[in-house]
């Protein structure tokens, strides 16, 4: 999770909002990426989004079926289908996410019966930490 909330800091510092993900495989980081719409100019650009496509691109293939993702944001419901997609193993996220997650609130994406893939989910990981760049970041912007 240090890498990913390390990303949401470099996302803040580009005046994204502070989202950081990362792909693991066995032990080791695949791929490592930052909240990037507005640099991107692309609505799409979210962290776990660019992560799965970093490390499918770095594996050379469409399914991570070994890999894990942790998120310091609980993942909306375009990230979410973009994990159950790739078929990833495990989704570890921080801070919740009550307006726009799609995990444990909204439409709780992996419960649904029409989802063909739902991976293990562990939550609060490095959730203080999360929260409050999240909760810097917007207030700085009021």
């Amino acid at each position: 999770m240090r890498a990913a909330l390390d990303a949401a800091v470099r996302a803040a510092a580009a005046g994204e909002v502070p989202v950081g993900a990362v792909v693991v495989r066995n032990g080791e980081i695949v791929a490592v990426a930052a909240n990037a719409p507005r640099r991107l100019h692309d609505p799409t650009a979210h962290a776990e989004i660019q992560a799965i496509r970093a490390a499918a691109a770095s594996l050379g293939r469409d399914r991570l079926e070994d890999c894990d993702l942790w998120v310091t944001l609980e993942p909306c419901a375009m990230c979410a289908g973009a994990i159950a997609h790739a078929r990833i193993v495990r989704l570890y996220y921080g801070a919740s996410d009550p307006k726009g997650g799609a995990v444990e609130h909204g439409p709780r994406f992996f419960a649904q019966p029409t989802c063909h893939h739902r991976p293990e989910i562990y939550t609060g990981i490095g959730e203080g930490e999360a929260a409050a760049l999240l909760r810097d970041f917007f207030a700085a912007r009021r």
